[in-house]
C-alpha cells in the first residue's frame, strides 16, 4: 500500500491545499470552489448508495446536534454514519458509523483507494486552485458509508456552508444552530453576511429546521429557502425542551410534547436547545425512510434513553474533581455567556479561566466577559492547527488589560505558551477547591484531551 500510517496519510490529504498559497485566503466566496471536490466524487462514483442526508450548520453547537440526531436513529433501529470537524486526537474520528471512529487500517486502505482520482483531479488544476482536504474527508466518508450499509448520515459542515465541499451530497434536511459573529476573515463582516454562507446548506425542494436565531440571520435564511423553494421551520419556545434543573452529570430536560423528563449527560444549558432540535431532526429523518410511522409517545420512549447515552467529548464536559476542571470551545461572547451560565451554580473559588480565543473572533468582548468573573486569567494558545491562528503573547496579554481596566475587580492575569503549560499554573492557582474554567478553541480542547490521555475511538 502507498501509506502505512495515519501522519503520511493525513499529510497527502492536505498536500494540495499546502501547495496553494491559503495563508493568503480571503472571503471563501472569491477563493473557495466546490468544482474540485465534485470531479473527485464524479471519478469516484461516490455516493454509491442512496441514503437520506442531514448537513448541519451553525456557529455554535452544531457538532453536538450532529451527534445527538445521530445518537437518536441508532436507537431506532438505523445504520447511521456521521462526518464531523475538526476531531481531537485522530483525524479517523471525523468519520464514524454508529459512533465508531474509521478504524486506522480502513482508513488507510481507502486513502490508498481513492489516491488516483485524488492525483488525477489534482494534475488538472490550475494554479493556485487545490482539492480541498475536506473534499477528500468527504469522499473517503462516503466510501466507508457504502461499505457498512449505511442508511441515514449525519454531516456537519465546516465553518460556513454555501463553499463547504459537504454540501455536496444530496440532503434533503438543513439543520441550523445559532449564528453569530465568526470566521469574518472568511465569511464576512456582519451576522446578515454569515448567514448568507450557511443558509447554503439548503437545497432546492428540501426542508430545514432552525434553533431560534437573530433576526438578521432568520432573514437571510428565509431568503434563500424562498430562493430556492425549500421550507423552513424556526422552532419557537414551545418546540424547545425546558432546563429542569441540574443534575450530578449535566442538565435535565423536559422533553417537548411531552412530560418526561431527560437527564442529559452534559453541563451546558444550551445542550437543552441542541437536543430539541436533535428530536426533531431524528423524527423527521426516521419517517422519512421508515415504513410505519411511530407514534410521539413510542417516539419519545426511544429517544430519551439515546439522549442520556450521547457522548460529546470537551463539550462543557467536567474533567476533575478536585479541583472542579471544565472545558467547553467557548470563544465568542455569546458561547462564552451560555458556557458561564450553564456552570454558574457549581463554580468554586478561586476561579481560573484559561482561555485560547483564535484572532479572528471578538477577542475584546470574550475578555471582558471573562475579566468580570475570574479571579485569574491564564491566556494560552495552541499549534495543532496551522489554518487558525491566536495573538501572540503581547497582543494577548494587552487585549486582557484592556478588558481587566474595565472590571472593578482585581483580577490576575498571565500568559503560558501551550496547553501543557496552562494548565499546570492553573490547577495551582485553583488549589484543592477552587474552580478552573478552560474557554479554548477546538484545538486546545484537543490538547487537553491529549493532556489527559483520552482515546475517543467509540462514542
Amino acid at each position: 500500500m502507498r501509506f502505512d500510517n495515519e501522519t503520511d496519510a493525513v499529510t497527502y490529504i492536505f498536500e494540495s491545499i499546502a501547495a496553494s498559497g491559503w495563508r493568503t485566503r480571503g472571503l471563501d466566496e472569491n477563493t473557495r470552489s466546490l468544482a474540485p471536490s465534485r470531479a473527485l466524487l464524479e471519478r469516484l462514483g461516490l455516493p454509491h448508495g442512496r441514503r437520506e442526508y442531514a448537513v448541519v450548520t451553525g456557529s455554535k453547537g452544531k457538532g453536538s446536534v450532529t451527534i445527538l440526531t445521530a445518537r437518536i436513529l441508532r436507537e431506532l433501529g438505523h445504520r447511521v454514519g456521521t462526518i464531523t470537524s475538526p476531531h481531537l486526537i485522530s483525524y479517523r474520528e471525523r468519520i464514524r458509523v454508529n459512533g465508531a471512529a474509521i478504524p486506522a487500517a480502513d482508513f488507510l486502505r481507502l486513502v490508498d483507494h481513492i489516491a488516483p482520482a485524488v492525483d488525477a483531479v489534482v494534475s488538472g488544476l490550475p494554479a493556485g486552485a487545490y482539492l480541498s482536504p475536506q473534499g477528500i474527508f468527504l469522499a473517503l466518508a462516503l466510501s466507508w458509508f457504502d461499505e457498512n450499509a449505511v442508511d441515514t448520515a449525519v454531516i456537519e459542515v465546516g465553518r460556513g456552508g454555501r463553499f463547504d465541499d459537504n454540501i455536496l451530497v444530496d440532503n434533503r434536511l438543513a439543520l441550523f444552530t445559532p449564528i453569530v459573529l465568526e470566521h469574518m476573515r472568511y465569511l464576512g463582516p456582519t451576522v446578515e453576511r454569515i448567514a448568507w454562507h450557511k443558509a447554503g446548506i439548503l437545497k432546492p425542494g428540501g426542508d430545514g429546521l432552525s434553533l431560534p436565531q437573530q433576526p438578521d440571520a432568520e432573514a437571510q435564511i428565509r431568503l434563500e429557502a424562498e430562493r430556492i423553494r425549500a421550507t423552513i421551520q424556526f422552532l419557537n419556545p414551545s418546540d424547545l425542551g425546558q432546563y429542569a434543573g441540574d443534575w450530578e452529570r449535566g442538565v435535565r430536560m423536559r422533553v417537548p410534547e411531552s412530560q418526561s423528563v431527560a437527564r442529559l449527560p452534559f453541563y451546558g444549558r444550551y445542550a437543552v436547545d441542541n437536543a430539541s432540535l436533535a428530536l426533531r431532526a431524528a423524527h423527521h429523518l426516521h419517517h422519512t425512510t421508515a415504513s410505519t410511522r411511530l407514534p410521539r409517545p413510542q417516539f419519545t420512549a426511544l429517544a430519551i434513553p439515546a439522549l442520556e447515552a450521547a457522548v460529546w467529548p470537551g463539550r462543557c464536559e467536567k474533567l476533575l474533581d478536585r479541583p472542579q476542571v471544565f472545558i467547553d470551545g467557548a470563544v465568542n461572547p455569546l458561547s462564552l455567556q451560555v458556557y458561564l451560565d450553564s456552570v454558574r451554580d457549581r463554580i468554586t473559588r478561586p476561579l481560573v479561566i484559561v482561555a485560547a480565543v483564535p484572532t479572528d473572533r471578538d477577542i475584546a468582548t470574550t475578555y471582558r466577559l471573562m475579566a468580570a468573573q475570574a479571579d485569574h486569567l491564564i491566556l494560552t494558545s495552541s499549534e495543532r492547527n496551522i489554518t487558525i491562528r491566536f495573538p501572540d503573547e503581547s497582543t494577548a496579554l494587552a487585549a486582557a488589560q484592556a478588558a481587566v481596566s474595565t472590571a472593578d475587580r482585581h483580577v490576575e492575569i498571565a500568559y503560558a505558551p501551550d496547553i501543557a503549560s496552562a494548565l499546570p499554573l492553573a490547577l495551582g492557582r485553583a488549589g484543592d477547591d477552587g474552580t478552573v474554567l478552560l474557554a479554548v478553541a477546538q484545538p486546545a480542547v484537543a490538547d487537553t484531551m491529549a493532556h489527559f490521555g483520552r482515546s475517543f475511538e467509540q462514542i
